[in-house]
């Protein structure tokens, strides 16, 4: 009765399992059998050398434990690693890391292989000169940067709430190549484009990879920096610090517990943002399944998913529920993949003209597109309701990643950088001071999401941290990083969106590099020097 229980696709391997088991029973019965108690691999703790027989067996266990506990930790060590020999190794046993859920993880894997694959991660290398002594030189170099650029600012960041919305999969269609669409999916966010500060941003992720730009938007850090190895800092890095820095804290340090509360239209427990959120400092965090769960879950049609509508009521109700600044977190689900023709009256069914599609691709990015067009409306929608509020806002909205609908684009590796490049603005009230401001496109046209809170104090004409002062010197160097395959190393694009080679950076942006990995590594895998100076606070 229990065996019926048994999924046919996991018969074969419980079949293995109970004969492996029942050989193993059958050697140490033989094995017994043959030693009979005469000790056939002697071993005596009170006369260890009293003969040579009992020497060999007593070296003989020794060297079995030992070569047990190597074997164990250098499995360890090497699972999360891809190409390592433990990597592979279980690879070839069938496991698959689920690095977004540690729950499937553990239940498709085994809870030990997913508890040895989060235990020892690689962070990233000690960078050439890592000391306290220069980590302590470079918080003074960079204070004193901040100092020159506060001088010119008249605005304090905790002025305003921000709001920083993780749009999920949000991208302009008509820029894939090869993609031709009768109707303007995003006339309203791409009119709002030309009158305040935007452009594109580039990801590390095609299809998936949500919660590393994420962990980017959030720390100032960057993917590129990292071991190769590194696939999920929300799983592999953030549950492991004790005291992990993102940009909520710096409203928390102003206004208290209340100062930031985070959004997801989903489930808490994908990445593990309920706990990484908590290391953070988020006061609140929302959810499908929180306690209690987030108010507005209604969705579009035969759509699986919360709708951008819905998600934005969400933090207009927040707004609403207190009088001071805050920095509220969003992440949306809307446009999540696969698309299923979930959109009753879909007119891109029509307006997609694209050649050269089966039906399958087309039917997706129809559906896809279709969403766009909704989040377009919600989303224009949100900020009026913004704008009639008596208190200043400022909103960084940006997409992700390009979903992995575009099969036919993929198949090209020469449309590489532009299936990495989704759509992002920063925009404030008319309640705000910076109401209306536009950056020079010429230096925003292209960035990462590790530079995001840096141009909103640009945009709000804030004043900085020394740790914002130094990503406003990183922009200008290398407008845009990121590690766009694993295994690749970095990305870097000019501000014209160009590729470059790290070794066709400038000095100056090679030394501004090395900084970089000697701030990151100080914060993620070094001593943490850098909190004991002033760099990340606001003077």
């Amino acid at each position: 009765e229990i065996t019926s229980f048994i999924p046919k696709s996991s018969q074969a391997l419980v079949d293995g399992t109970i004969t492996m088991l029942i050989w193993l029973t059958v050697i140490c019965l033989i094995l017994q059998f043959v030693d009979g108690r005469r000790c056939v691999i002697p071993f005596h703790w009170w006369r260890p050398f009293r003969n040579v027989k009992t020497i060999i067996g007593n070296v003989t266990r020794i060297i079995a434990a030992a070569m047990s506990i190597t074997l164990l930790c250098s499995f360890t060590w090497t699972l999360s690693v891809p190409g390592a020999w433990g990597y592979e190794w279980a690879k070839s046993w069938g496991d698959a890391p689920q690095l977004w859920n540690a729950e499937g993880d553990a239940a498709n894997n085994g809870p030990i292989i997913n508890f040895l694959r989060l235990t020892h991660p690689k962070i990233m290398d000690k960078p050439e000169g890592y000391s306290q002594e220069t980590m302590e030189e470079l918080a003074k170099k960079y204070s004193s940067e901040a100092n020159q650029i506060n001088g010119t600012r008249a605005n304090n960041l905790t002025d305003n709430t921000v709001i920083m919305i993780l749009s999920e999969s949000f991208s302009d269609p008509t820029r894939v190549p090869g993609i031709a669409l009768a109707e303007d999916p995003m006339p309203n966010i791409r009119a709002l484009k030309e009158t305040t500060t935007s452009g594109l941003m580039l990801s590390p992720g095609f299809g998936g990879g949500t919660a590393n730009i994420e962990y980017q938007s959030l720390t100032g850090l960057d993917l590129a920096l990292f071991d190769d190895s590194m696939q999920s800092m929300y799983q592999e890095l953030v549950p492991h610090q004790k005291n992990p820095f993102a940009w909520n804290q710096i409203w928390n340090a102003e206004y208290g517990k209340s100062g930031s509360v985070a959004f997801h239209s989903y489930y808490k427990n994908m990445y593990l943002r309920d706990v990484n959120y908590k290391k953070f400092g988020f006061n609140k965090f929302y959810t499908l399944d929180s306690k209690p769960a987030i108010t507005h879950q209604d969705r579009t049609d035969n759509s699986p998913y919360v709708n951008d509508a819905a998600s934005y009521q969400n933090i207009i109700d927040q707004l609403n529920k207190e009088e001071h600044p805050q920095f509220l977190q969003l992440v949306t689900m809307q446009n999540h993949m696969p698309y299923d023709n979930w959109y009753f009256n879909n007119q891109f069914e029509q307006a997609n003209v694209t050649e050269n599609l089966n039906d399958y691709e087309r039917g997706q990015i129809n559906t896809y597109a279709k969403g766009v067009s909704i989040t377009d409306q919600a989303t224009i929608d949100f900020l009026n309701q913004l704008n009639a509020m008596d208190k200043p806002i400022t909103v960084i909205f940006y997409g992700d990643h390009l979903p992995g609908s575009y099969q036919t684009a993929a198949a090209d590796k020469n449309n590489t950088l532009a299936l990495h490049q989704t759509d992002y603005f920063i925009w404030s009230n008319q309640a705000s001071a910076s109401a209306g401001v536009k950056l020079d496109a010429s230096n925003t046209a292209y960035t990462s999401p590790n530079y995001f809170m840096e141009m909103a104090a640009e945009h709000m004409n804030a004043k900085v941290s020394p740790y914002l002062a130094f990503l406003t010197q990183t922009r200008t160097d290398i407008p845009a990083l990121e590690r766009l395959v694993i295994g690749a190393g970095g990305a870097y694009l000019d501000q014209n969106g160009n590729a470059i080679k790290r070794k066709a950076l400038s000095k100056q942006a090679k030394n501004t590099l090395h900084d970089y990995k000697l701030i990151q590594y100080d914060m993620t895998a070094g001593k943490g020097y850098l909190n004991d100076t002033n760099f990340f606070t606001v003077k």
